[in-house]
C-alpha cells in the first residue's frame, strides 16, 4: 500500500519574480495508476509534499464525471494555493474555475483558445520543435515536450527524444520548456540543465511509494539547479 508520508515535510515555495515558478514541477494525473479510493488522498499528498501545479487528464471520463472531478480538484488545490489545470477542455477549466487548460497538438490552437478563453493560463504540448514554435506563436503560456526518456504512457509518440532534442526546443523558444517523459529522479537535474525550465511527472510521482517524500525530493533536486 503506498504510504502518503508525513504533513511536516510540506514545501513551502520561495517567494519567485517569475510568474510561473510553480510549474518547475508539474503533476499530471492519471487516477489509473491507483486504487479509486486512494486517488484523492494521493494528489492531497503531492500537494503537502509542495506540488503546486496539477494537471487533470483523465481521458476516458465523460465530460459530467470530468467537471465533477475537476470541480473536487480544484476544492483541494486551493486549498494549498495550487495550480490546477484541465487537460484539452477549456470548457471544462472554466466551469470547475481552474486556472487554465492544457492543450494537445490535436487540440484547437492556443491562439483560437486565447480568443474564446482569455483568462485561462495555457499550456500546450509538443513532440518537435516545429510545434514548440508554433505554441509560442501562438500564445501559449507554457509548453511540455517529451517524451525526453522512455516510459509507457507515452510511447505513441515514438521513441524517446533525449536530452539533446530538449536543449535545442528549449533554446529556440522564449516561453517555458517543461521536460516530459519518464524522468526519475536521477535524471530531473540534467533535464533543468540543458535549459528546461521544469519538468512534468506522472508516473514518477503516482508510482512511489510515499508520493509526498517523492515530490518533496524532485523539487529539492530541481531547487539545486541554478539554470532558469
Amino acid at each position: 500500500m503506498k504510504g502518503y508520508g508525513n504533513p511536516e515535510s510540506q514545501v513551502e515555495n520561495p517567494p519567485d519574480p517569475h510568474p510561473l515558478e510553480n510549474f518547475r514541477l508539474y503533476i499530471i494525473t492519471d487516477r489509473h495508476l491507483l486504487p479509486e479510493q486512494q486517488f484523492l488522498p494521493a494528489v492531497e499528498s503531492a500537494l503537502r509534499g509542495g506540488a503546486r501545479a496539477i494537471q487533470v487528464r483523465e481521458k476516458d471520463l465523460s465530460p459530467a464525471d470530468l467537471l465533477a472531478l475537476a470541480r473536487r480538484l480544484r476544492e483541494l488545490t486551493r486549498t494549498y494555493g495550487a495550480r490546477l489545470l484541465i487537460n484539452d477542455r477549456a470548457d471544462i477549466a472554466v466551469m470547475a474555475e481552474a486556472d487554465g487548460v492544457h492543450l494537445t497538438e490535436a487540440s484547437a490552437p492556443a491562439g483560437e483558445v486565447r480568443k474564446r478563453f482569455p483568462g485561462l493560463l495555457i499550456g500546450v504540448s509538443t513532440h518537435s520543435q516545429e510545434k514548440a514554435r508554433e505554441a509560442e506563436e501562438q500564445g501559449a503560456d507554457f509548453i511540455t515536450f517529451g517524451p525526453v526518456f522512455d516510459t509507457p504512457s507515452k510511447r505513441e509518440y515514438g521513441p524517446p527524444l533525449g536530452l539533446e532534442r530538449l536543449r535545442e526546443v528549449a533554446r529556440c523558444v522564449r516561453l517555458p520548456v517543461l521536460g516530459l517523459g519518464g524522468i526519475k529522479k536521477t535524471q530531473a537535474a540534467s533535464v533543468r540543465e540543458q535549459g528546461a525550465f521544469g519538468v512534468a511527472l506522472i508516473s514518477g510521482i503516482w508510482n512511489s511509494l510515499d508520493i509526498q517524500q517523492e515530490t518533496f525530493e524532485y523539487l529539492r533536486i530541481l531547487s539545486e539547479v541554478t539554470h532558469s
